[in-house]
């Protein structure tokens, strides 16, 4: 499995990831409020990237700077046991397939199609607020 760039943090960044992750899903819910299907279903991608983002550094120390956001997946897969982090992994693996047809393809997001990725990112972001919850950060 490719390991991609990584950066080592601090594992108390790993609030100001989870931070940045709940601000991403807010943006998402207000674009879809407002019709704007596209920037929701980016900005609920997004949002689980930050809070992959937080789920590593909290648990390894470590965090994805690769530009190929599956490398992010691929760390999650390797930091956790394999159940339970594993079923993320293949969660976020689902949100970003979703991410270049939405930046650069010119088919357009459905209402349907952003809200169901603004429901996975928010199951995604709870588990995330349980595992920092979990390790006391």
């Amino acid at each position: 499995m490719p390991r991609g760039k990584r950066v080592n943090v601090d594992r108390r960044q790993a609030r100001a990831f989870l931070a940045k992750s709940d601000e991403f899903l807010a943006a998402a819910r207000a674009s879809k409020e407002a019709g704007r299907n596209d920037a929701a279903m980016l900005e609920a991608i997004h949002s689980a990237i930050s809070a992959t983002d937080a789920v590593t550094s909290a648990l390894a120390g470590v965090r994805s700077t690769d530009p190929d956001h599956s490398r992010a997946a691929d760390l999650l897969e390797e930091i956790g046991p394999a159940g339970e982090v594993g079923r993320h992994a293949r969660q976020l693996r689902q949100l970003l397939a979703n991410k270049n047809a939405v930046e650069y393809r010119s088919r357009r997001t459905t209402a349907a199609e952003a809200s169901d990725a603004i429901k996975r990112a928010e199951r995604f972001i709870s588990w995330a607020r349980d595992i920092l919850a979990a390790a006391k950060l």
